[in-house]
């Protein structure tokens, strides 16, 4: 019968146009299909989360997943700004079981007292914070950097074991057990029953955030539940006996102070919580970690050539193979995300494995780059107030076992053909296994014996950026016009350089300067740098070094690449503004623009030719869309005039003196909000200068803080000291790194970053520079 026929028999066709129709989302919007095909579960999630969610990234980063009933949050800027909001987005979800429990399942649970409340993790304000404040002494810098000593004492002793045996499964032999050990000696529990201990987070990890089978819901229940009770038995010995040492030990004591805040019924909750995660995570991160350096020995051997960078690996494993890869939150009321609507009630997973290969937040993101100077800036620890209180001790750990490693068995090699399994669930990720096999002959303490001394004193907390430098040689040296020395720089060695965006910048740090400089040579290939220093006779002698002193075969420090300066490739028109020196960013935004065939006009600004470098490259590669302004011929730029129609679909990106950006910031007044991106030559007025400055005092409303910001200090500086972690780069308020957001308070900015708006609205400053005008103020952090 044919289809026509159908329809005249039954009066209808016989096609079900609502299975073919598109899924909705709970706002009404339609599901696209890869969107409709997302599933967690699946091998390609578990085995590698970022690269599973790049099309997300490029063309969906915000989707709802019918699958999950979840909206999934794949950007760096979107997964922070849900995390920075605790109040908006309410972490009351981030333990709730992703796949509901049947009755059969809850009955078992019951059975066994099971009566799983609110923890650090789950909780909203004010209870979160309350609790937080009376309970985060012990991951203080101060008080965990006792724990380093027991920390490699117990990896030389494991190590023993299996070093002359030339093959080992380390997640078996060492880095389970290890993170266990710490972590029970932590929290004050004796150190028995560590397989059960192992079944039982297992259990709780697949409870929570996988999708067993019902017949597997069954069997997990009886493990949750007798996790359960081991979990309540250890606590109520603690509870009889409460003069002992430790996290829990000292929780207790808290509770009996502050009863209405440290409760009985949350400490049963927090018993079980902490035993599964002061441990899973921090083994999981080192499996992870050197299953990544492995994989990419280049990164592995430049390690066990210098061991400094270890912290700084330790950061990139963190971004490139965290072991926290996704986490939950709950809109608590109508709201946007990434310019999604999300209703009231909507649940959010946020990927923080794929905002972590963000390419607008880390250049060249799927390289593992040990001198990537942001790596610090990963999410796989959260970010706000709800950031891991345990990040430093896991830190540690991380860093302690890579010393050892890179010293008595740089020869390590991952056994090939090898495969690895992970535990299924949304949330955590870790090899079960990680064989490794290496010549026992070679091992460095059989061919001269050494001591087994601490290689390095690495500070607690994240890792300083002094040393994060490459070597690189200069390959050529050109002169680019009066006073300006342009110069190509190649990797030493066979490696190659991280690849770059329009925008970026490189520190050169040489004869004790370090400087930085706009890239403005080809991005691709990577097999060299470009940039143009301007001589500056009456500087400080950076630039009068790098132009005079080096040459043609010398070697120097570079630091980076880092953009802060990103192009809008969105835009439908870009006018790009150019003044001196101020070409080198805004000639590789127009190379890239050309590049993608989008409109844009090119500004180009100086005293004369001569003192105008890249002109003839400029000229060359955008003569139709570039018009100059020569004050020696007359023909300064009226920007009133050149700027007369910029509209909303327009971004006006400048570089120059402050004199230029300063006339442009009072013509975008009257601009839509955004449309002006500019970049500074130098942060004026930006130094602390302690004869003039004032102490003040910073409140810290979502960590409950309260700190003394000294004349002498800058407020970063403050802030660091007291434990909290803030990301920095210039240190001269150019860059935006260390940006907090302000409550209340005059701010006194000093910076180059916030426009004059910006400054007015008295929101945001830069902790590296500005200061309280006053004797207060409260920042959200």
């Amino acid at each position: 019968m044919t289809q026509k026929s159908a329809v005249t028999a039954t009066g209808r066709c016989p096609v079900d146009h609502t299975a073919l129709a598109p899924a909705l989302s709970p706002t009404g919007c339609p599901v696209s299909a890869r969107a409709a095909a997302f599933d967690p579960f699946q091998p390609d999630y578990q085995q590698n989360p970022a690269a599973s969610l790049r099309w997300a990234r490029d063309e969906e980063p915000v989707f709802y997943s019918p699958e999950l009933g979840y909206w999934v949050v794949t950007r760096y800027e979107d997964v922070k700004a849900v995390f920075r909001d605790n109040l908006l987005f309410s972490p009351c979800i981030a333990l709730e079981k992703i796949t509901p429990a049947s009755d059969e399942v809850l009955a078992i649970l019951k059975r066994y007292g099971f009566a799983m409340n609110r923890t650090m993790v789950n909780e909203d304000e004010p209870d979160h914070m309350a609790r937080r404040r009376l309970l985060m002494d012990a991951f203080l810098p101060e008080r965990l950097v006792s724990y380093e000593p027991a920390i490699r004492q117990l990896a030389r002793q494991y190590m023993d074991r299996f070093i002359d045996q030339g093959r080992a499964d380390l997640v078996a032999e060492m880095f389970y057990e290890i993170p266990l050990t710490i972590a029970l000696h932590f929290l004050g529990v004796p150190d028995e029953g560590a397989e059960q201990l192992r079944q039982f987070a297992v259990a709780h990890t697949l409870n929570t955030w996988g999708r067993p089978t019902p017949e597997e819901q069954l069997t997990i229940a009886h493990n949750v539940g007798r996790f359960w009770q081991t979990a309540q038995s250890i606590l109520d010995g603690m509870l009889a006996q409460p003069d002992g040492e430790g996290w829990m030990y000292e929780s207790i004591r808290q509770h009996r102070l502050h009863p209405e805040v440290v409760t009985l019924s949350y400490l049963r909750s927090m018993m079980m919580a902490i035993l599964a995660a002061a441990h899973e995570t921090t083994s999981n991160a080192t499996a992870n970690a050197f299953m990544t350096l492995l994989t990419q020995r280049d990164s592995w051997e430049a390690l066990c050539a210098q061991p400094a960078l270890i912290p700084n690996a330790v950061e990139e494993c963190l971004r490139v193979a965290g072991s926290i890869i996704a986490w939950r939150r709950q809109a608590t009321r109508a709201t946007q995300v990434g310019g999604v609507t999300i209703p009231q009630g909507g649940k959010l997973l946020l990927v923080q494995a794929s905002a972590n290969f963000d390419p607008s937040h880390f250049e060249d993101p799927d390289r593992v780059d040990l001198y990537r100077e942001n790596a610090v800036e990963h999410l796989t620890f959260g970010y706000g107030a709800h950031q891991c209180m345990g990040k430093n001790i896991g830190r540690m750990q991380m860093r302690v076992f890579l010393e050892e490693f890179v010293r008595r068995l740089p020869h390590l090699r991952l056994v090939q053909p090898q495969s690895f399994d992970f535990l299924s669930n949304t949330s955590f990720r870790g090899p079960s296994a990680l064989w490794v096999e290496w010549d026992p002959t070679l091992n460095p303490e059989r061919q001269v014996p050494v001591q087994l001394v601490t290689l390095a004193e690495f500070q607690v907390g994240p890792p300083p950026k002094d040393g994060l430098a490459r070597t690189v040689c200069v390959r050529d040296k050109q002169t680019e016009g009066e006073n300006l020395v342009r110069l190509v720089l190649a990797p030493v060695g066979t490696g190659r350089l991280p690849a770059w965006t329009a925008g970026a910048h490189v520190d050169l740090i040489a004869g004790g300067f370090r400087r930085k400089y706009s890239l403005c040579g080809s991005p691709t290939p990577t097999d060299c740098y470009e940039v143009v220093v301007q001589r500056e006779a009456e500087g400080r002698g950076g630039s009068r070094h790098f132009c005079d002193t080096l040459q043609v075969g010398d070697t120097l420090q570079l630091a980076g690449p880092k953009n802060l300066f990103r192009l809008d490739e969105s835009a439908r028109h870009h006018i790009l503004i150019a003044a001196g020196i101020g070409i080198t960013p805004i000639l590789a935004m127009a190379d890239r623009l050309q590049a993608l065939g989008h409109r844009y006009e090119l500004h180009y600004a100086g005293r004369s030719r001569q003192h105008m470098a890249l002109l003839a490259r400029a000229e060359g590669a955008h003569g139709p869309h570039l018009r100059l302004h020569l004050k020696d011929q007359g023909q300064r730029m009226d920007l009133p005039v050149l700027l007369s129609s910029v509209g909303a679909d327009c971004r006006v990106y400048a570089c120059g003196p402050d004199r230029l950006i300063a006339e442009l910031e009072s013509l975008a007044e009257a601009w839509p909000e955004g449309t002006l991106r500019f970049e500074h030559f130098s942060a004026e007025h930006a130094a602390l200068d302690p004869e003039k400055d004032h102490a003040f005092v910073v409140e810290l409303q979502d960590s409950g803080l309260r700190v003394e910001v000294p004349r002498h200090q800058t407020l970063l500086q403050a802030l660091q000291a007291a434990g909290v972690d803030i990301p920095c780069d210039c240190g001269e308020g150019l860059c935006g790194t260390c940006e907090v957001s302000v409550l209340s308070g005059d701010i006194d900015h000093r910076d180059k970053v916030l426009t004059k708006g910006e400054r007015q609205s008295n929101q945001r400053m830069m902790a590296c520079c500005s200061r309280a005008l006053g004797e207060r103020i409260v920042l959200a952090l």
